[in-house]
């Protein structure tokens, strides 16, 4: 394989221009780091997409870090994204580090597993997502949304503060408990703590396992290992008992073991047939990783989605008047044919994951040796993707910073917005790609329209974060904002 015919670059310099031969990763600009550890202690926990993205603004497009004895490659052109997306599962996959934190923390799922036992799982999971559950589950979610608005109106006739990333999630939880587990689990009416208190603590470990020197929870626990210890333990107890009420209703109803009716007895019924491969282990990872997308990643994009539309009162008010006119006197859409004519908001949720995209860095390990962007990854390498750096590129657009949702309409009468918007839809990948694309991306979406026409219909929002706070953003594997506390008010 032909090399770069130039002189490595320092640590501080541009990678050499050699357009038509392969770079090795030492011949890689980055930053420095120390020796042994790296660049470790550069990596702020709760800022590691932040340092990331600083790194790819100094270094460009690809780069590397170390951490210990793993050196990373870093990739943020969007063509190159692409291409390891699309190499998934047979080039890359998930890497060795995630997969080991996920299965010591508990049965691994769908998300954290590779090759044979991810092909096994992943149609069972697509199909409790597909369009027919959702639209056959809808009058569930309609009772759901329902339970939110009188919360938020108790909270409002009171002028009360309110926490409204903790209730997007409680709403969120209760949704995807609903559809894929068949069980109401009501957290949006509890008043003390709920499973969210348990769930909250997974992905902040596994960050901070991610990037560990080595993994010293196999040998000395710290406090927040043993408190995260003790989460672990109630999640387990609460996943088996979900999983013995599903075994029970297709005891008691045999004609459900032909036809189930929600993810987790589709699960259950491929263990228990003869011969299966799937395990009470995958049933349990499954069941956890459900209520993990559910909890975090969608609760996250309606928190970041309220946040940037009260600041664009304009576009504010015309995803306002698309809900009413939807909805006519309802305060939500409470059909599904209101739900799809609000294109209007759904380009509001797109142009939300533009900007804030909840899972900013996704690795992946090359499987074998490859060529990626022009460099040589050799095998059991993590390749960094950065998705966000090219959708807020202002070379690509001059108003790339500018919350602007017209930009994804595909109309007529907009036909440079059209053009615009085929090409964000290629370099904004939320949701990522390829076969291992989010099988729960179209609920995701369902929700952020449901929950958010009703936010729209029915209040006026009063941020109470100061204004130097709004910007702020927290990442524990997924980014949410640090904080969003806000008072509602009834529309008149």
């Amino acid at each position: 394989m032909d090399r770069c015919p130039v002189a490595h670059a320092s640590a501080s310099h541009e990678a050499p221009a050699c357009p038509t031969a392969s770079l090795r990763i030492e011949d890689l600009p980055g930053p420095r780091g120390w020796p042994w550890i790296g660049n470790a202690l550069q990596l702020e926990s709760n800022a590691t997409h932040r340092t990331l993205e600083a790194w790819q603004a100094r270094y460009g497009d690809r780069y590397r870090f170390r951490v210990g004895s793993r050196t990373f490659v870093v990739i943020s052109d969007p063509d190159a994204i692409r291409t390891v997306l699309r190499d998934r599962p047979e080039g890359f996959q998930r890497s060795k580090r995630l997969v080991d934190v996920f299965s010591e923390m508990g049965p691994p799922g769908l998300f954290a597993s590779n090759g044979d036992a991810w092909i096994a799982q992943r149609s069972l999971v697509m199909r409790a997502f597909d369009p027919a559950h959702l639209r056959g589950y809808f009058p569930t979610m309609v009772q759901v949304t329902g339970r939110l608005l009188e919360r938020w109106r108790r909270a409002a006739a009171r002028r009360e503060e309110i926490d409204l990333l903790a209730d997007l999630t409680r709403y969120t939880v209760d949704v995807v408990a609903g559809l894929a587990l068949g069980i109401d689990i009501n957290t949006i009416e509890e008043s003390g703590p709920t499973v969210q208190a348990h769930l909250d603590a997974v992905f902040p470990t596994v960050q901070r396992r991610l990037f560990a020197l080595f993994p010293y929870w196999r040998y000395l626990k710290l406090p927040a290992d043993r408190a995260f210890d003790r989460h672990a333990r109630e999640l387990d107890r609460m996943v088996t008992g979900l999983i013995a009420k599903a075994r029970q209703r297709l005891a008691d109803e045999p004609d459900r073991r032909e036809h189930p009716t929600n993810l987790i007895e589709s699960l259950v019924c491929a263990r228990d047939h003869e011969g299966s491969r799937f395990t009470d282990r995958d049933v349990a990872g499954n069941v956890l990783t459900i209520l993990l997308a559910g909890e975090d990643t969608t609760a996250h994009s309606l928190a970041w989605m309220v946040r940037l539309l009260a600041r664009e009162p304009g576009a504010w008010q015309r995803a306002h008047e698309e809900v009413k006119q939807a909805v006519g006197d309802a305060s939500f859409p409470i059909a599904y044919a209101q739900i799809e004519q609000l294109g209007y908001l759904d380009a509001c949720a797109h142009e939300t994951m533009r900007l804030k995209p909840v899972a900013p860095v996704q690795g992946h390990q090359a499987v074998q040796p490859t060529v990626v962007d022009g460099i040589e990854i050799p095998a059991g390498t993590v390749v960094m993707c950065l998705v966000r750096p090219a959708a807020v590129d202002v070379h690509r657009w001059p108003d790339a910073a500018r919350f602007a949702p017209e930009r994804w309409l595909q109309e007529a009468a907009h036909e440079a917005n059209a053009v615009q918007g085929a090409s964000i839809r290629r370099i904004s990948v939320p949701f990522g790609g390829g076969p291992r694309i989010c099988p729960g991306r179209q609920l995701a979406l369902l929700e952020i329209r449901m929950a958010a026409a009703m936010l729209l219909r029915n209040f006026r929002v009063e941020e109470l974060d100061a204004p130097q706070e709004r910007d702020g953003e927290h990442f524990a594997f997924t980014m949410r904002p640090r904080s969003l506390r806000v008072r509602l008010a009834p529309l008149d």
